[in-house]
């Protein structure tokens, strides 16, 4: 069958409501596996990307999570980026996602001690390659960094860092497509729900695409894909600004550096980028991108000066605006089906985790589709029904 003849037809088995870096990665790892034979489409209403959280993200990876659900997704995501180039390549376009990993380094001020080392102990336990420092330590290691209201620190040994995101988004979609996924270039606007299923998607020219399975992958949308199923999904969007600079200096060992603060820093090439950690206030579907260049004047470039005198001296050349899908119960992904809707799969609410973790996220989507269970990763503590129980993953930025 054709491309053109496949975006015809109005019946797939599984249809994905999503086609970001989630979305793709899930149509892929489903595409590539010899148990699965169904037909598949992407649904995604913005085929340039332009505004996608994928295009916009950071683009990161790091093991120093603080809860075990967490690391497992971090650690099986890292070997696969680690692989890319072999899973994704396709004959005419090589899958490079230039990934480097010289890790992260955590500051943590006054009172935060009990909170590190308690984290610290969840990633030993995890095996994740990560060190304990004090202020001593830092001011050692680190001659350049003002330790001097710094209480404690983390550094990761290895596999973290960052990586080409846009680039693996369009490795994993070209892929897909190449294996016979279909994307469709259009806007749900409805799920036709009938008791304890989902029978079709409704588009907004009116066309119906039924379906055995429909997966919401909608990032920051998807509380409004959740209600047209008629279920309620705490998922907001978040505004972040993303700012790029230049200075003569650098950050620690090239680390990406997280501030006690929350302002964060990165090499990108011979430039770095930055930002800080979004307010917890948020207005509820606000899905504007405009960038707040008062932030930058008002809060990074201040801490950044403090932490590393070096960079009273920079250039703020550009910036940009992308939003979290933000899990409004403890910041971290909800996967699986839904208990009251058989076969509607979820997999949203990242909350800033989604690029990193997308590889994790998108081989367990597709056991669980294909197997009725997860085999290769297990993410059944990401379930939904974790919130009715209040059993939250949390999640909390250092």
């Amino acid at each position: 069958m054709s491309e053109a003849e496949a975006n015809m037809r109005r019946s797939f088995d599984v249809v994905i409501v999503g086609g970001g870096v989630i979305g793709s990665s899930i149509a892929y790892f489903l595409a590539e596996s010899s148990d699965f034979t169904g037909s598949i489409a992407v649904i995604e209403r913005d085929s340039t990307y332009a505004i996608a959280s994928s295009s916009l993200s950071s683009s990161s990876i790091r093991q120093q999570f603080g809860t075990v659900p967490n690391i497992a997704m971090s650690a099986w995501s890292i070997e696969f980026l680690r692989q890319a180039r072999a899973h994704l390549s396709v004959p005419d376009n090589v899958a490079d996602i230039g990934l480097r990993e010289p890790g992260y380094l955590f500051l943590g001020g006054p009172g935060s001690e009990g909170y590190f080392r308690a984290k610290h102990e969840i990633q030993r336990s995890a095996g994740v390659p990560s060190l304990l420092l004090t202020p001593d330590d830092l001011r050692e290691r680190y001659p350049d960094l003002n330790a001097d209201d710094v209480a404690i620190a983390s550094v990761g040994l290895e596999k973290e860092g960052w990586f080409d995101g846009p680039g693996l988004h369009q490795a994993f979609r070209r892929k897909a497509r190449s294996l016979g996924v279909t994307y469709i270039n259009g806007e749900v606007s409805g799920l036709d729900r009938v008791g304890s299923r989902i029978g079709a998607v409704v588009m907004a020219d009116g066309q119906r695409i039924s379906c055995d399975t429909v997966v919401g992958a909608a990032g920051c949308w998807s509380g409004i894909i959740g209600r047209m199923a008629g279920i309620e999904v705490p998922v907001v969007p978040r505004k972040r600004c993303t700012f790029v600079l230049d200075s003569p200096a650098n950050t620690p060992a090239g680390h990406f550096l997280h501030d006690t603060t929350g302002v964060w820093i990165r090499p990108e090439g011979h430039l770095f980028i930055c930002g800080t950690t979004p307010a917890h206030e948020n207005e509820a579907d606000d899905f504007t991108l405009e960038v707040d260049y008062d932030l930058f004047d008002d809060e990074i470039w201040p801490a950044l000066a403090h932490r590393m005198p070096g960079f009273e001296r920079l250039r703020m050349l550009r910036a940009w605006a992308g939003l979290y899908e933000y899990n409004l119960f403890d910041h971290s992904a909800i996967i699986g089906r839904h208990p009251e809707i058989a076969n509607f799969v979820l997999c949203t609410g990242f909350s800033g985790h989604g690029m990193m973790h997308s590889p994790a996220a998108g081989q367990g989507v597709a056991d669980l589709i294909t197997f009725g269970e997860y085999r290769q990763i297990d993410l059944t503590e990401f379930g939904i029904e974790r919130i009715a129980a209040n059993r939250p993953i949390p999640e909390h930025v250092y």
